[in-house]
């Protein structure tokens, strides 16, 4: 991989490499574009495959909505690069012009899942007026987010980035056992499951720790690649879906449909305040790891418009909603190369790739088993990602009371959603996310408490263990 944190390897001078608007040569640059897509990629396509398989025509289903899957797949890539190019080139209020990376959002899952269950291809209208509302929502917080991050401290970010976590945690164990259509079955759980998805496992690990520069940004694709491999030699794959996809096709507007239901408009809504509020913490960490200076109001507003209009046009398509990727962050500080022109000629290979089924297609054979190595990583690192944010917290006996009643009920009714039986369908489909709960909680709990929680009050609920200290 291209590092000119050292020092000018012919890019440019250091100067030049903290600019945004500053081109490197073409040779230089493509390669270095293909490195975004290659960070991103695995991520950007796996939600479209959770949500397909939640509805009931994933991989495995033998569905004859199958190809709706492929379709998804295809429009995740294209809609990932139109929102970088929302975010690189802009246009008027929208965009950052900074290399930021849009991707498909993880934190929407643990709300799509509850809304499409078992519904098959008929629950993604509701699904796609949500993407849609929300993406709007989020779009028109941008002139004042800077002023609502009090709200969200990282008591509360944390503490939803681990909750997303863990709502997907059950779903790569159950990938790499077999799939939900295999559970019941002999197959689920062989040990021909277990061994592909731990081969991946075992790969991207050792890719993490003993690799650097690009293997180790790569680890999950490259893994997923020698699982991909192992499971063909043992007569996993199956092409058949790739000689009847279509070499190019257009984005169909409309595709699933769009209605407008209450459960998915609010979860959309809610979640797209989180959202954006990690896209400022990525702006800002673009900005400090590339140019060492602090991202200004301009584009904290213009990032936060190009993130909730890129997902509300992904909506019209449908596809998922977008958010600014975080490991692209990072490889931004590893190669030094600030240039937004980088980031865009990455976008235009997402575009070029989602215009072609055939890609989505070959993306289809990878076996459920060889993905759910892959996913099982993936979210345990976003669990590990907001126990990283935990770390920031000051752990007052408040802020822990705070945070033990939001993970207990949170988590608790995605457990068991069955204790919600009783109530109307939305605030079931809300509640039963944990996701809404836990932060709904945490937001109104860290605003009313007093700061001055005493000991005498803690210590009876936490059977002993408040009085640990921060040392």
């Amino acid at each position: 991989m291209t590092n000119t944190s050292d020092g000018n390897t012919g890019l440019g001078t250091a100067a030049q490499l903290r600019d945004p608007n500053y081109t490197p040569p073409l040779a230089k640059a493509i390669p270095l574009g293909i490195q975004h897509v290659l960070a991103m990629f695995v991520s950007n396509v796996t939600p479209a495959i959770i949500v397909a398989g939640a509805a009931g025509f994933g991989f495995g289903s033998n569905s004859p909505d199958f190809p709706n899957l492929i379709y998804m797949i295809q429009m995740s890539m294209l809609f990932a690069g139109i929102a970088t190019l929302f975010q690189t080139i802009g246009a008027g209020p929208v965009g950052a012009r900074l290399p930021i990376v849009q991707g498909t959002s993880f934190a929407f899952i643990p709300i799509m899942i509850p809304l499409v269950a078992g519904k098959g291809v008929d629950a993604m209208a509701v699904l796609m007026g949500g993407v849609v509302v929300g993406g709007l929502f989020h779009a028109s917080l941008a002139p004042f987010i800077g002023k609502i991050r009090f709200a969200l401290p990282p008591l509360v970010t944390g503490l939803v980035v681990t909750m997303i976590g863990l709502a997907l945690v059950k779903v790569g164990i159950q990938y790499a056992a077999g799939g939900v259509p295999a559970i019941g079955t002999e197959e689920y759980g062989s040990l021909q499951n277990w061994f592909v998805a731990i081969v991946v496992i075992v790969v991207t690990l050792a890719l993490k720790f003993f690799a650097r520069g690009m293997l180790s940004v790569s680890a999950v694709l490259i893994g997923l690649l020698v699982g991909y491999v192992v499971a063909f030699a043992m007569g996993m794959v199956s092409f058949t879906n790739v000689g009847r996809a279509a070499s190019f096709a257009l984005p169909n507007p409309l595709h699933f449909g769009i209605e407008f239901s209450f459960a998915a408009i609010i979860g959309f809504c809610l979640m797209g305040i989180i959202s954006a509020i990690e896209t400022v913490g990525d702006v800002s960490g673009i900005t400090k790891g590339g140019a060492g200076r602090e991202a200004t109001d301009k584009e904290i507003s213009g990032a936060t418009f190009a993130d909730g209009l890129g997902t509300a046009a992904a909506g019209l398509f449908g596809a998922l909603p977008n958010t600014s990727f975080s490991q692209n962050v990072g490889l931004i500080a590893m190669t030094g190369v600030m240039s937004r022109h980088v980031v865009t000629i990455g976008a235009l290979f997402l575009i070029v790739a989602g215009m072609v089924p055939k890609v989505g297609a070959i993306i289809s054979t990878v076996p459920i088993e060889v993905l759910g190595g892959g996913v099982i990583v993936m979210f345990g690192m976003v669990v590990a990602a907001g126990v990283s944010m935990l770390s920031d917290v000051n752990w007052t006996r408040r802020n822990m009371v705070i945070f033990a009643v939001s993970l207990s009920i949170g988590l608790g009714l995605q457990l068991e959603p069955g204790a919600l039986q009783h109530l109307p369908g939305t605030a079931k489909v809300l509640l039963s996310s944990g996701l809404l709960p836990a932060a709904f909680l945490a937001i109104v709990l860290n605003l009313i408490l007093p700061e001055d929680v005493g000991e005498d009050q803690t210590e009876e609920i936490s059977g002993g263990h408040a009085s640990t200290k921060k040392s």
